[in-house]
């Protein structure tokens, strides 16, 4: 059986922490960047630059933290499995951590579209899209920190 040092599940809870924050960061920026690209012309220079922010942003910073954060995530998971199906609240943060992999995914097929420039979504389309992660960090948080049930 694997089990954990004390010192190694810090250190994984460390990195963990890590990469959800550079993931959240990112979830929370790129929807931004979308609502300003929809303002942008298509060809000019403020477009083929968002292009640019938008494909570094995702390639670069979101899937290495959300590979990362499942990663480490389930290393921490892994550890704690005795007992892992009595635990209630941990059932709700793995669906919401399933939902944000959903947006994470959905939004890099809306930068695809941007990137060719098909984007029909208006700016607030992606304002509302950009809630989403927040409403489910803000649960998340809830789950790990105040364990509800």
């Amino acid at each position: 059986m694997f089990e954990l040092s004390g010192t190694a599940y810090l250190w994984i809870k460390a990195l963990h922490m890590i990469a959800i924050i550079s993931w959240m960061a990112g979830l929370l920026y790129l929807p931004r960047l979308f609502v300003y690209h929809c303002d942008a012309q298509l060809g000019s220079d403020k477009s083929e630059t968002l292009k640019i922010m938008e494909r570094r942003l995702l390639r670069a910073i979101m899937n290495p933290a959300m590979i990362v954060s499942w990663l480490a995530g389930g290393a921490l998971l892994w550890n704690m499995r005795e007992g892992l199906m009595e635990i209630a609240w941990i059932h709700v943060k793995l669906v919401c951590v399933f939902g944000m992999t959903i947006m994470h995914m959905m939004m890099g097929k809306w930068r695809r579209e941007f990137a060719e420039d098909r984007n029909t979504r208006s700016h607030k389309f992606y304002r509302t899209a950009n809630e989403i992660p927040t409403v489910l960090m803000i649960v998340i948080v809830v789950m790990v920190i105040v364990q509800p049930f």
